[in-house]
């Protein structure tokens, strides 16, 4: 698909100056995301140079990627470059439907063992950087990486456990919606995110929202009528 990137580590090197952000000392040090999800956020946004976790638990294919997605379509549309590293699964019919800008995502779906040094290389010059988390990783390498995302003005986010996040957002329940009496489709689920974190972020949050199913992967609000959905709905990729 056009504008898609998906690259090794060799490539890093040339792809991160150029995709640069503006500077984060200016006016954008916020990054925005779908309305229905700012209110997770301390900052009602991605602030440069946080971490924001998306743990897996037990809801780990239960509307977790949809999330990912619903994190990053905001920022991509208003301008900022993306990445995706260690999600083979990731899909870019999925992203583009989201909303993400596929001329501005790069994906390194096998970094291999060079994971620390991949994400690194990103955090340099790609606005919003999505891992999964190794399950091998050292708390030592994790915080170098965080403390790297706070000096380089980029936002972190880890697909995994990651302890000493700002935020870390969870899928705790979901229902799935589009099954009649024995027969149809699963279209969108309604799933109950949880928010936890530091500072700002240490009260916990609980959200209810509409997340897509397998058809589509836009933010619904809740209040939206099951029986109505907003847009036509076709299979692009498995969420």
């Amino acid at each position: 698909m056009a504008g898609r990137m998906v690259v090794g580590s060799a490539a890093l090197a040339g792809l991160v100056r150029p995709a640069s952000a503006p500077d984060p000392a200016g006016g954008h040090r916020v990054l925005p995301v779908r309305p229905e999800l700012t209110g997770l956020l301390p900052n009602r946004g991605l602030r440069r140079g946080s971490t924001v976790a998306v743990g897996v638990g037990r809801h780990r294919h239960s509307g977790t990627t949809s999330l990912l997605l619903a994190l990053l379509a905001e920022a991509s549309r208003a301008g900022s470059w993306c990445a995706v590293v260690g999600i083979p699964t990731f899909g870019a019919g999925a992203a583009a439907e989201a909303g993400i800008v596929l001329d501005r995502l790069a994906l390194v779906p096998q970094p291999g063992p060079d994971w620390p040094t991949v994400v690194a290389a990103l955090i340099d010059g790609v606005d919003v950087v999505v891992t999964a988390v190794p399950s091998t990783v050292s708390a030592s390498v994790a915080d170098r990486l965080a403390a790297r995302a706070r000096q380089r003005g980029s936002v972190l986010v880890p697909y995994g456990r990651w302890d000493g996040a700002d935020v870390t957002l969870q899928v705790v329940r979901g229902i799935w919606q589009g099954l009649g009496a024995g027969r149809g489709r699963l279209r969108r689920r309604e799933v109950t995110i949880s928010a936890r974190g530091r500072g700002a972020a240490a009260r916990p949050k609980e959200l209810t929202v509409w997340l897509p199913g397998a058809e589509t992967t836009r933010v619904i609000p809740r209040s939206a009528p099951v029986s109505r959905p907003e847009t036509a709905l076709r299979v692009v990729a498995s969420a």
